[in-house]
């Protein structure tokens, strides 16, 4: 992988990657699913400041406390939240902007893993 001119060639972000795929199966013969375990750190609505203030919250902090106790790595909390505002936990876009009205309706149609709505 370390040759591989089309991927991330850092050796600690590579053996990153192995590790955390270990740790992923893990995690789900633990506690079922990747998805639920991901989902049950999603931010309460009501607490979530205004659109693109923030690079992390106390929600992508906790999680990526609680992933690094799991034995997982390069998972800072500013990491994290840039996954959670890719897989829509986190919709940051600015009021008005195309993008934020469409994680909006497609957070409309989506059923959260773990019977969440």
């Amino acid at each position: 992988l370390l040759q591989d001119k089309g991927i991330v060639r850092h050796r600690g972000k590579i053996e990153a990657v192995i590790n955390n795929a270990r740790r992923v199966q893990e995690l789900v013969e633990k506690e079922g699913s990747l998805a639920a375990f991901v989902w049950s750190y999603e931010p309460d609505p009501k607490t979530v400041p205004e659109p693109q203030s923030l690079s992390v919250s106390p929600e992508s902090t906790a999680l990526s406390k609680d992933l690094k106790k799991r034995g997982w790595k390069f998972v800072g909390p500013t990491t994290v939240y840039s996954f959670m505002q890719a897989m829509g936990l986190v919709n940051d876009h600015v009021h008005g902007c195309v993008v934020r009205k469409a994680v909006e309706e497609a957070r409309a149609r989506f059923a959260k893993p773990g019977g969440g709505s």
